[in-house]
């Protein structure tokens, strides 16, 4: 029988959560439940202190976090972990920061439970993208501004992703720029050499939704100088400033030219 995704209300072996961002309050209901019924927790470096709180002192957490340029937990020992609990009977939450559909190698995990013939439901969470622009006070999509909105990374496998340069430079494009803090310089060239205007707004928001966040905008012409200021997890909005009313909280910094 092919092995399918269930309904959160079956009895699946695995749930993969996303976690949001950091704060507690951007936890699903469903996200929560899980975590009560789990007998185990997989989960990531990402995963906010507030959300780990609401873990029973009785459900065993495993830590699995990668981190960029540093040291990280192998994909393959993660999928021996996850498969490993799972055939013990443990109801198994692999937890992820943000949406686990969003850059998080959900279908690598998918396809070690499918050759393991375990059966696993999904659960979203909200991404960094939509939590930073509410900080902003902005939406991601504006009648007459923008008609697409692009998640793209900063990095892939290789280095430095290639992306549709000529698109993103268009007037009015916004994108969300994950892990895009070591390829700033990169990635404000590129869309320059492509015709984007350097006065085009650019923000930067840190630790998105969590007690330190801090919020930097600018124009991309000085994206790197930027990123620079911001020392934990960030994601780039490209083509976004925050409101006015927005920049008069104090964790909002200018970075102007």
């Amino acid at each position: 029988m092919q092995n399918v995704p269930l309904p959160f209300a079956a009895c699946a072996d695995v749930t993969f959560v996303g976690a949001g961002p950091g704060a507690a309050r951007h936890l699903t209901l469903g996200a929560y439940q899980a975590l009560q019924d789990a007998d185990v927790v997989v989960h990531d470096r990402l995963v906010g202190a507030e959300v780990l709180a609401l873990i029973p002192a009785r459900v065993r957490r495993i830590d699995v976090g990668k981190e960029g340029f540093g040291p990280s937990t192998a994909q393959g020992t993660i999928h021996t972990v996850i498969v490993t609990e799972a055939r013990a009977g443990h109801r198994v939450v692999r937890l992820k920061g943000g949406d686990v559909g969003i850059f998080g190698r959900l279908d690598e995990e998918i396809e070690a439970l499918e050759a393991a013939g375990l059966p696993f439901a999904i659960l979203p969470g909200l991404t960094s993208a939509t939590v930073a622009a509410a900080a902003l006070g902005q939406s991601l999509t504006k009648r007459g501004r923008n008609k697409s909105l692009r998640i793209v990374t900063g990095h892939d496998m290789e280095g430095f992703a290639e992306q549709d340069w000529r698109g993103l430079a268009q007037k009015g494009e916004v994108a969300a720029i994950y892990m895009g803090k070591k390829s700033a310089r990169y990635v404000q060239g590129r869309l320059m050499m492509h015709g984007a205007d350097p006065a085009t707004e650019v923000s930067v928001v840190e630790n998105v939704s969590r007690p330190d966040q801090r919020i930097f905008e600018g124009p991309l012409s000085s994206l790197p100088d930027i990123v620079a200021q911001a020392h934990g997890p960030a994601v780039i909005l490209f083509g976004l400033a925050p409101r006015r009313a927005v920049q008069a909280l104090p964790f909002v910094k200018e970075a102007r030219a």
